[in-house]
């Protein structure tokens, strides 16, 4: 499809989503249902190959993230009405009608590559849109591949041609002029954040997300191993690839002993102050972000390139630091198993810390919290600003849902106005259906009845207005 220009990609997409928009809920449910089988049948395959090909995290983990976003997907979705109408208030003589949005431009990460093709394609699918598919140039051919087991299996289902297409060759001025294009309906935008503010920065409805970022508070009143244990099985899943995952730990001071020695049960290896420099070198690229080589690498290997000599088992590289921003590089998201570390002095000072770890990257995401005092709970999440405030679980698993709550599962984590998008939510299908109101005449008696002149009268206020609108009511 790289010989394709944009102007006969959207051309086809536009001919897909007319005869896409004439199907019913029962033809719409045999496509999704056909695309979720085909993707959970090659779960394995994909997840080997997207490993292979980008050489970020483990291809095990990646079988999960590709289960989640197939059965974790389809299980969600699979009843949700998409089609014709949806709801009905005879009451107030509101009918809602659902129509799709029109063709969508999915944009895929290195980090996610298989797994967000598959989430993005069944919630495109099941509300009768077409979906072009922009993958990462570190993960073209896995995204491909994909793809193509998703349209196939559309097919076969009795789906419209072109309901899914790809970029199987990728430039930036192609991506670029696809979001721009005046027949584009939406972008779903998961990646980078420069390719994320392209995308809200093209004139296209977009549905993006922003970096992570994440503390995570342990409180006087956590139990200290769990704690330590679901933090590392967030952390270490996929190399931490996920942008839920954490990125800090916060802790009392009087807790950090007991914290800091469970966490060297886990495999952690605490870093002084001139390794930790030594690794900032790495991480960070000449811009001072974060370095693309060292994404998703195991710990032992991004010590080996930073020339620290840590013990052959070493799990995770954990940095004790005394604050945030530019001056502590390392309080920045790092997508690989590296965590910034800071013992505080209480419950204020954890949540200042907290609030400036959020603000420094992450503002609007996530943040995690283990406390067993509800009261504590609650003034903690009253006061972070963000979409998702998992407690007591592995962040990067509670944030992207099912698995250990009832938030809907998705790959495209809204960080809302705070990050610069139109949401909070978990992103899914719902998001993606245009709904019309069909609004019969249901009178308002109180204002058919009320001596408009009042209005007029500028000694009249809000109170006397209040009671003669709503005299005899």
């Amino acid at each position: 499809m790289s010989a394709v220009s944009v102007d006969e990609i959207m051309q086809r997409a536009t001919a897909a989503a007319g005869i896409f928009s004439q199907y019913d809920q029962q033809q719409t449910d045999r496509i999704v249902e056909s695309v979720y089988r085909a993707g959970f049948a090659a779960r394995v395959r994909l997840a080997r190959f997207a490993q292979e090909e980008t050489g970020i995290g483990r291809w095990d983990h990646k079988v999960i993230k590709n289960v989640v976003a197939t059965q974790f997907v389809y299980e969600d979705i699979r009843d949700l009405k998409t089609v014709g109408v949806i709801r009905e208030d005879t009451d107030n003589g509101i009918l809602e009608i659902a129509q799709p949005v029109g063709p969508i431009l999915a944009i895929i990460p290195a980090t996610n590559p298989t797994s967000t093709v598959m989430f993005k394609v069944l919630s495109a699918l099941k509300t009768r849109n077409p979906v072009i598919v922009s993958p990462s140039r570190r993960a073209t051919a896995c995204t491909v591949e994909a793809a193509r087991i998703c349209y196939e299996a559309a097919l076969d289902a009795g789906a419209p041609e072109d309901c899914v297409q790809w970029l199987a060759d990728v430039s930036r001025e192609q991506t670029q002029a696809l979001m721009a294009h005046s027949g584009l309906a939406l972008i779903l935008a998961t990646g980078a954040t420069g390719l994320v503010h392209s995308a809200y920065s093209s004139g296209t409805p977009t549905l993006g997300v922003g970096p992570g970022n994440v503390p995570v508070f342990i409180d006087r009143s956590a139990d200290v191993p769990f704690a330590v244990n679901e933090i590392c099985a967030s952390k270490l899943f996929d190399n931490g690839t996920i942008c839920a995952s954490e990125q800090a730990i916060v802790v009392e001071r009087a807790l950090a002993d007991d914290v800091m020695a469970a966490f060297r049960q886990h495999g952690a290896y605490f870093l002084n102050p001139a390794e930790s420099r030594q690794l900032e070198a790495l991480v960070l690229d000449t811009s001072g972000h974060m370095s693309a080589d060292i994404v998703g690498r195991p710990a032992t290997d991004i010590a080996q390139r930073a020339g620290l000599a840590v013990p052959p088992d070493t799990t995770l590289l954990i940095a004790p630091l005394d604050g945030v921003g530019d001056d502590y590089p390392l309080s920045r998201e790092i997508l690989a198993p590296i965590l910034a570390f800071y013992a505080v002095e209480g419950f204020d000072h954890a949540v200042n810390v907290c609030i400036d770890l959020n603000f420094y990257g992450g503002i609007g995401h996530t943040v995690s919290l283990f406390c067993n005092d509800e009261a504590r709970i609650t003034a903690f999440a009253s006061l972070m600003n963000a979409g998702r405030i998992v407690v007591n679980m592995p962040s990067a698993q509670g944030a992207v849902g099912r698995m250990y709550n009832s938030l809907s599962p998705s790959l495209t984590l809204g960080c809302g106005t705070g990050g610069k998008n139109i949401t909070t939510d978990n992103v899914t299908a719902r998001h993606l259906i245009n709904i019309q109101r069909v609004t019969r005449r249901r009178e308002d008696r109180r204002f058919a009845r009320f001596d408009l002149s009042l209005y007029l009268d500028e000694g009249v206020d809000a109170d006397a207005i209040h009671e003669a609108f709503n005299r005899n009511y």
